[in-house]
């Protein structure tokens, strides 16, 4: 079984990235990001070059093997190697296998250190993807920059829907969202777990303007739990403008567990008891020791 979903990983990463024949690659060399392709019944390819999760969503699937691990299984590291020797076109644009990381550990990944390095700045700018509070849904490069197809325009908002799409329950053109966030944080820490400090990020807001990825996950997480804290003026983000739980004692310290955020100020949106996922809070909280600032 581990060697069917190995080769399945394989082939899906070889039609994202282009490299199996007859498959359009996902990936724009000139952008340096993911895009979803319009397939059309003529064999026409659009690529949809709207700048959303779905350009960050392939750094999920990534996985680190330890050195020990694959001695244990002998028959899977020999299928495993199999496979890497006979189907070189199919694993030339991932992260390899065959090179060993920290700790002699091997990478599992869609996407290798080139195509990582392209996204992050893109992912870690606060004009597009980076929010005080998170991760935005879109990057906010297209509240001046809406994308049109056919009559129809994406835009960034940060809040509700301004379209009556999917009834209206259409929040994925700017919102936060919890579960997604979390999802980045746990890879930043696997592809750290595997490069270590020597690959860092440009940012300009760092001390020595350099962060590794282990230092950009842990902003990230400080920046999703600030939702809930009271900041300098004694609000917190997550109330927004409702008086009531900002400032009214008998109310101000129960917090709200709500299903999305809004992309700019933090505020709670949608459902105010999505524990499913926004309660993933307390686990950044325990991951940090308890420390936020």
């Amino acid at each position: 079984m581990a060697t069917k979903f190995f080769e399945h990983f394989i082939y899906i990463a070889a039609a994202i990235n282009g490299t199996d024949e007859g498959h359009e690659s996902l990936w724009d060399d000139e952008d340096g990001f993911f895009y979803d392709v319009l397939n059309l019944p003529d064999g026409t390819h659009i690529p949809m070059r709207v700048r959303s999760f779905v350009g960050l969503i392939p750094l999920f699937a990534v996985e680190t093997l330890e050195p020990d691990l694959l001695d244990l299984l002998p028959r899977f590291k020999r299928r495993m190697q199999w496979f890497l020797d006979n189907r070189p076109e199919l694993v030339e644009s991932i992260a390899s296998l065959t090179t060993p990381g920290q700790g002699g550990r091997r990478l599992l990944s869609l996407i290798d250190r080139i195509k990582l390095a392209f996204v992050l700045p893109r992912m870690l700018d606060t004009s597009q993807f980076l929010s005080p509070h998170g991760l935005r849904a879109l990057s906010k490069a297209h509240e001046r920059e809406p994308y049109t197809l056919a009559g129809n325009t994406v835009r960034y908002e940060p809040a509700e829907s301004a379209t009556g799409l999917f009834g209206g329950n259409s929040n994925w053109r700017g919102p936060i969202w919890f579960p997604t966030n979390y999802l980045m944080i746990e890879a930043l820490q696997k592809f750290h777990h595997y490069y270590g400090d020597e690959f860092t990020i440009e940012l300009p807001r760092y001390s020595d303007n350099y962060a590794t990825l282990w230092e950009v996950a842990a902003d990230l997480s400080r920046r999703l739990t600030r939702i809930f804290l009271r900041g300098p003026d004694g609000r917190r983000p997550v109330f927004g403008g409702a008086e009531k739980f900002q400032t009214d004692p008998h109310w101000r310290d129960y917090l709200l567990f709500y299903e999305y955020f809004q992309g700019d100020n933090g505020a709670g949106l949608g459902a105010s008891h999505q524990t499913g996922w926004t309660a993933l809070v307390a686990k950044l909280i325990q991951q940090s020791g308890g420390s936020v600032e």
